[in-house]
Order: structure tokens, then sequence, then C-alpha cells
């Protein structure tokens, strides 16, 4: 199942530099050849993108890697520290654009040419399909890191779609209204980093070992309390580990049993846990005694 999910986080990983690269020419070349700073700030955004999508790439092939004897827990927390870097990366970005947009405002030039609102358009249609489909894989495989890449993409596209908005108003109003593709750069730049900001804590919240989100504590409460010879269960601690996750559940048995019968149903509640499919690489047991 970890196999399956990298690579399936690989490959959407893969798509999402490739697609940059191209989207980076194109919006560079359209913005220095139709006078428009905002696209060519929109360029280096995507830019920055193939900068971070690199970073989770390695991030999740590391993460990957099997346990050893200096990582018995795996390397999973590598993927989680590849989300804080990109989020490093996408407020970074936004910085960029915020200091060359003020620039811009601040020296007169030319407005836009109209054909570079085709090329926004392309580039808001492409950016949003492919933030659905990078968010979606990194939903359904539990990675922090591909979720988080999946934003670089949606911000790219609210960057490109305020610069359209721009563009539009620039060519309409006219004299004087030659820096409003520059004015709607700097608005999409504090979305961005409004993102980032987003992003950011779920990411370190991982890297602390913080709760982690849905209701897999009580899936694992269900699953174990089905185990004959359980009477309860108590203190269920998850952690995530990259694409997975590290269980430490505490049960209660009857007191009365012997030890090598406490020790078989403890064996028995963690083969149920780790056959769920729930992702879970480890779980550890505790045996409670339950006096009647």
């Amino acid at each position: 199942m970890l196999k399956d999910n990298t690579s399936r986080g690989l490959k959407t990983t893969l798509v999402g530099i490739v697609i940059n690269l191209v989207l980076a020419v194109v919006k560079g070349t359209a913005g220095f050849v139709g006078n428009s700073y905002a696209l060519i700030a929109d360029a280096i955004e995507s830019t920055s993108d193939i900068f971070s999508s690199t970073i989770v790439f390695f991030g999740l092939r590391f993460s990957a890697r099997p346990r050893d004897e200096n990582h018995p827990y795996g390397h999973g927390k590598a993927e989680p520290m590849a989300a804080v870097v990109v989020t490093l990366a996408l407020f970074s970005a936004a910085v960029v654009i915020i200091t060359q947009s003020i620039q811009e405002i601040l020296t007169p030039h030319h407005a836009p040419a109209a054909f570079t609102l085709i090329v926004l358009m392309f580039v808001v249609i492409t950016k949003e399909l492919l933030f659905r489909l990078v968010n979606k894989v990194g939903t359904q495989i539990a990675s922090t890191a591909v979720k988080t890449d999946s934003w670089h993409h949606r911000s790219d596209a609210i960057t490109s779609a305020a610069v359209f908005v721009g563009i539009v108003v620039a060519l309409v109003g006219g004299r004087g209204w030659e820096s409003a593709d520059d004015w709607a750069a700097l608005v999409a730049s504090l979305i961005i980093i409004t993102n980032a900001i987003l992003l950011f804590i779920p990411a370190m919240n991982e890297i602390m070992d913080a709760k982690p989100m849905g209701n897999i504590h009580q899936v694992v409460y269900e699953l174990a309390n089905q185990v004959v010879g359980v009477v309860g269960t108590e203190k269920c601690i998850v952690r995530k580990m990259g694409l997975e996750y590290v269980v430490d559940l505490h049960v209660r048995v009857d007191g009365n049993i012997s030890v090598t019968d406490g020790h078989r149903i403890s064996h028995a509640v963690k083969d149920t846990l780790m056959e769920a499919e729930l992702g879970i690489m480890e779980v550890n047991i505790h045996i409670e005694p339950h006096q009647v």
C-alpha cells in the first residue's frame, strides 16, 4: 500500500513539474513581449512551483525508504518536512512578487497587450485542473506534502485570474490605468501568503506529532473492541509518519487470564489493525487488567 501510494504521489508531482515548466516559459515570454510585469511575476511563481514540486518529489522518495537501525520508525517525517519547505518557498515567491509589483506601480509604463488575456485564460484553466488532480491524489494517499504542492497550483491559478482582471481594467480604463495588472499581482500575492500560512500549520503539526485529522482514532477503537477477549480500549494515541501511522493503544482484558492469553489477545488486536488497510505501519499494545 505504501509503495503504491508513494508511486502515485511521485507520478502526480512529476506531471506538475512538467506542466509548470511549460507554463513558466509561456507566461514569461508573453509577459516580456506583451509588456506585463504581472505576467512575468506569474512566471516567477510557476518557476518556484517547479522548485517546490521537486522538493516534494525527493521528499516522498526519501520518506518511502524502509526502516533501518538509526530510523526504527522509518523516514516518514521527510514528507511533512518537504511540505514545510514548500510553504516557505511559496511565501518567498509572494514576497518577490510584492516587491517587484510595487516597483512597477511606481514606474510609469505602457498598458499590457491584449493577447496576454488569452494566455492567462489558458493558464487559469490549466492550473485549476492541475490543482484538482494533485489535491485529489494528495487526499487519497494522505500526503501533506502533495496536498501542499497542489495549493501551489491553486495559488498560481488565483494569481493568473487576478492578473487577468487587472489587465482587463488596464485596457478598458486606458491612460492612467496602466498599473492595474501590477495592483492585481500585489493583491494576488497577499492571497498566496495567506495560503502559505494555512498550509504551514498542518505540516508543522504533523512534524510535532499532533493528533491526525480524520476519524482514524474511532476506527481503531471499533476494530480493537471487536477482537475476541478484548473487554475495552483506552488511551489511543496515533502519530502520522509520512503516508502511514503509528498506533499506541491500551487494551483491557480479563484480569484473571494468564500472561500468555493476554499476549495472544494483544497480537490479535495488532494483526487486526495492521490488516485493516488504514495505512498503519506499527501498533504498540499495552494490556490493562479488567476486574469485574
